[in-house]
């Protein structure tokens, strides 16, 4: 569906109440004639794979001009607190951030919401959990409105820790999790935000991966801390793409933490045993990064559309999307920093503000970004981490 046309704030109308605050997210420089819409201003709802965006409404559709006026009467001018707390700062984290940022932005102009906006994250690597449990508890304590959470702490735990939290009064939200893997009856939060690590970003590597080299070649994957459930669910989906590619071959596998330096050690090291390689598999953007860094530092050749070494990302940053057009990064799968934000802070604003029942779980769409669509690509995430205001 694609959007009728451009909306100022204040005539933030569509063609259903799902998606009645959604503006059009049509920007300049080419976006939307790609067809790169925000996920969570579609018709049909947030995490919709059509990729449209919402339009402006007239009289008579849903979410006319009295449907605007009271949903502004609804808002009361409130301020909403939110705290959101990534498992580490990095890249991928601020571009979700900004994309919120924007979104706040939109809605704040469209129906004089406000917004107290609180970012933590542990400090160290992903491994430091306790720090991110006491920020949560940190959090309910105040009674902060909305809290919300990617954490690489173990399922259980947490969920203990977003009872607590809701039984204080905070509502909770998941953000970029590996939600597939869990029963969604166990999950204790209000909705998750974000897609499935399984189908929509291990088995597009695996298969972008097997595509590109025949069918024939020898791989070397650069993973999350062994046990990480984001590791569990790539993987998983990675290996389905190899079962379609027995002329594939995984000859060596790696920690490389979620971070560049560590991936890049950890590549040098698998390198150093196994040159002759096809490819490697970054499980995220920074680990690739990091591995592409290695290959250079071997002096090996990167894959240029005929020979040389593959190296597939995850994540969808704005360093990865350079690298593409440098020609150190072959592909990366954008897993939607833009939409995961925009729809974080919809999602939010239907729950707690407008008090509707929303989606358990969001998955938004996700793509593989080569030199092919890297323009389109990188235009919406810098969209995206332009907002009007921060917070």
């Amino acid at each position: 569906m694609k959007s009728k046309r451009n909306t100022s704030a204040g005539d933030a109308l569509a063609t259903s109440r799902r998606a009645f605050l959604g503006r059009s997210a049509m920007v300049a420089g080419g976006v939307a004639a790609a067809g790169v819409l925000s996920a969570c201003t579609t018709a049909s709802g947030a995490g919709g794979g059509g990729g449209g965006g919402g339009g402006g409404g007239t009289a008579g559709e849903v979410g006319n001009a009295a449907y605007h006026d009271a949903i502004k009467k609804l808002v009361k001018a409130r301020t909403l607190s939110i705290g959101f707390t990534p498992p580490i700062i990095s890249e991928f984290h601020n571009q979700v951030e900004s994309a919120a940022f924007g979104r706040m932005a939109e809605l704040e102009e469209a129906y004089g919401i406000k917004w107290q906006w609180e970012k933590s994250a542990p400090t160290g690597n992903f491994d430091a959990v306790e720090q991110q449990v006491r920020i949560v508890q940190t959090w309910a304590s105040r009674k902060l409105n909305a809290i919300v959470v990617c954490t690489g702490a173990n399922f259980a735990t947490m969920q203990n820790v977003y009872t607590q939290a809701a039984q204080g009064g905070s509502n909770m939200f998941q953000y970029n999790q590996p939600v597939e893997l869990y029963n969604t009856d166990d999950i204790r939060t209000v909705s998750n935000i974000g897609y499935d690590n399984i189908r929509q970003s291990g088995f597009l590597a695996g298969k972008f991966i097997g595509e590109t080299l025949g069918g024939k070649g020898k791989i070397i994957q650069i993973m999350g801390p062994s046990g990480s459930d984001w590791s569990k669910a790539r993987q998983t989906g990675f290996d389905l793409a190899m079962k379609q590619f027995p002329g594939l071959q995984v000859v060596g596998t790696a920690d490389g933490g979620y971070v560049r330096d560590k991936g890049q050690t950890a590549a040098q090291d698998l390198l150093t045993r196994t040159p002759d390689i096809n490819a490697i598999y970054g499980e995220n953007e920074d680990m690739a990064l990091g591995a592409s860094q290695a290959v250079d530092a071997q002096g090996l050749k990167q894959w240029d559309g005929k020979e040389g070494i593959v190296i597939v990302g995850a994540d969808g940053v704005l360093s990865g999307m350079q690298a593409i057009r440098d020609g150190k990064l072959t592909a990366s799968i954008d897993v939607g920093s833009v939409d995961q934000g925009r729809a974080i802070v919809d999602t939010v604003f239907h729950s707690v503000v407008l008090g509707d029942v929303v989606d358990r779980v969001v998955n938004i769409p996700t793509r593989v970004v080569t030199k092919d669509n890297v323009d389109a690509a990188e235009a919406y995430i810098q969209w995206g981490n332009s907002p009007a205001k921060k917070y």
